[in-house]
């Protein structure tokens, strides 16, 4: 979750465009880890240091490592540390802003900084994935204060962010979100309701050819045009996200919640949402945005 929410954070900062952001998730997956940004991101070098160590190398056929060590910048045993770690997806993101000429390796250094500080988070924290600092992500992207129950609320949308990498992919990042959505014409709405404590619908709108994508990835085949297959994947992932929040709402808080049966509309029959929280997930093949009622 981390991960995403560092390219909302990088777009919010004004240091990436949508644009670059968009190019950048796309691109991710094929961007190979390199050591200089694993070592700003360990604090053993800065940028500065990083650069001359690039530009040492443009002049002798020599390794990141041995030239950094050489330069008394790190010791061989912090390279072998380095070497050993399982990239993590910040800083694939990161690392693919970089090579793509988006964003300076000053410039990487000074946002991770001020991003880990913003949420106080450790690389323990980074490397783990999932803890109580993802509340505090999302309140920060969201206003929940109005709704009837933030607790709840804020539980949901952490599960989703999970949920989405869990199932469909991690090539995602959250957009800002809106408190009213008026699905276009050709867009398609997939509802559930939530029953109990939390009275709530819960909606994924899409236009047609994202959905089908999503759909796609979600139950791993390869869907071309929206059919009753498409309907009935994005009914159950609806279905399966908001089963396990119930679940997880009767384990930890003793509250027994129940859903109606998951149905599929064209938005040009859906009257809208007015007072709910529309939240875009910006993936690699289109928008899709989760709406919650408040």
């Amino acid at each position: 979750m981390f991960t995403q929410f560092f390219g909302n954070y990088l777009l919010n900062q004004n240091l990436i465009s949508p644009e670059q952001l968009f190019d950048g998730l796309q691109a991710k997956k094929n961007t190979r880890m390199k050591l200089g940004v694993l070592a700003i991101n360990a604090g053993y070098m800065n940028a500065a240091q990083v650069e001359m160590v690039h530009m040492k190398q443009s002049t002798m056929d020599k390794r990141f490592g041995d030239i950094a060590v050489e330069f008394g910048f790190v010791t061989s045993e912090q390279i072998d540390e380095l070497l050993s770690q399982q990239p993590q997806g910040y800083l694939l993101l990161g690392q693919t802003f970089v090579d793509k000429g988006y964003m300076t390796n000053a410039e990487f250094e000074d946002a991770l900084k001020d991003y880990k500080e913003q949420y106080s988070l450790t690389d323990n924290d980074l490397n783990e994935g999932e803890n109580s600092k993802s509340g505090k992500m999302v309140s920060s992207l969201i206003d929940l204060s109005t709704t009837s129950n933030p607790e709840l609320y804020e539980e949901y949308i952490v599960l989703l962010m999970n949920d989405l990498i869990r199932f469909v992919g991690d090539d995602f990042t959250p957009l800002t979100p809106e408190f009213k959505l008026i699905p276009k014409p050709d867009e398609y709405v997939t509802s559930q309701g939530i029953e109990g404590v939390l009275k709530a619908n819960t909606s994924l709108v899409a236009e047609e050819k994202v959905l089908v994508d999503f759909s796609s990835r979600y139950a791993d085949e390869e869907f071309s045009t929206f059919d009753e297959f498409v309907e009935a994947s994005a009914c159950d992932f609806m279905n399966l996200h908001n089963g396990l929040f119930t679940v997880n709402v009767s384990n930890d808080h003793e509250i027994e919640l129940t859903l109606t049966p998951p149905v599929t509309v064209k938005g040009s029959t859906c009257e809208g949402f007015t007072e709910a929280i529309a939240l875009p997930i910006q993936y690699t093949f289109g928008t899709v945005t989760f709406v919650i009622t408040k």
